[in-house]
């Protein structure tokens, strides 16, 4: 009992005088980018699968365009019009300028009353009015029409970065709000390790730190380094300001990896520090 009491102490010496790892608990952590529409309407196509490796540009998804183009032909039939009437708008103003000029000669040189002056005038300035408020018409009607084709050309949705379709929310025939996510899209490099160091190791993570990232799966260790440091600590239960207790204040630490696209989401990880 006394050899079995000493042998246990002689181990718990030996463990305690063990080096404490330094290795921190983490996980791999997604900026997912979510592909939607600025326009409400139904899913046409789509171009892709959940898995599908896409490049910068490549199609995702379209929506039905049917009711945007009878309204952007609407629009460009409006501005047509308007047109043809800035024309003869023109045409008048040219005329009135014309018949003032006339009767402004004239008038000095006897022939023409001062009422007959004063009236072409007037028709001069009505008729320039006239071009003013058509051009005005007709500039409003471009705005209206780029919008109609704007619009028109928002259903259709292309990646804007190369990277997976991480999953997606809506299929052909469903009908979505504008703003919608209808698929997500994760770029390699917008993944990144998320880990919790405690205060007393906080000083070996400062922005810019270089870490070691290792995982259950992964050939070799992974470098990165540190991108973000939380100002604002976290407590883990018992939420209580003690010496003993002061080790559980931790604060959580982003990475990005010098080689993205191998940590998954989700993924667990340990982080240490590069000497």
């Amino acid at each position: 009992m006394k050899r079995l009491l000493i042998v246990s102490l002689l181990l718990l010496a030996s463990a305690c005088g063990r080096p404490a790892s330094d290795a921190l608990q983490g996980y791999g952590e997604a900026d997912y980018v979510y592909l939607a529409s600025q326009e409400s309407g139904v899913v046409s196509q789509l171009f892709v699968r959940e898995g599908d490796v896409v490049t910068v540009g490549a199609p995702v998804f379209r929506l039905e365009p049917d009711r945007l183009s009878l309204s952007a032909q609407s629009a460009a039939a409006q501005r047509s019009a308007l047109q043809q009437s800035l024309n003869v708008a023109r045409a008048n103003a040219r005329l009135a300028d014309v018949n003032y000029a006339r009767t402004a000669e004239l008038f000095r040189s006897g022939f023409a009353s001062s009422a007959k002056l004063d009236a072409d005038r007037a028709a001069r300035d009505a008729a320039n009015a006239s071009v003013r408020e058509a051009q005005r018409q007709v500039s409003a009607a471009a705005a209206d029409s780029g919008l109609a084709q704007t619009r028109l050309g928002d259903l259709d949705v292309a990646a804007p970065a190369a990277g997976t379709i991480e999953e997606i929310f809506h299929r052909p025939g469903e009908v979505v709000a504008a703003g919608a996510p209808i698929a997500t899209l994760l770029p390699p490099g917008n993944m990144k390790i998320r880990f919790f160091a405690p205060q007393a190791m906080l000083t070996r993570f400062p922005v810019g730190a270089r870490v070691r990232v290792s995982c259950d799966g992964c050939t070799t260790d992974l470098t990165g380094r540190v991108s973000f440091v939380a100002t604002a600590p976290q407590f883990t239960p018992p939420v209580i300001y003690s010496l003993d207790q002061r080790q559980k204040l931790v604060f959580l630490i982003e990475a990005r990896l010098d080689m993205p696209g191998v940590v998954r989401p989700g993924l667990p990880v340990d982080v240490r520090p590069v000497q």
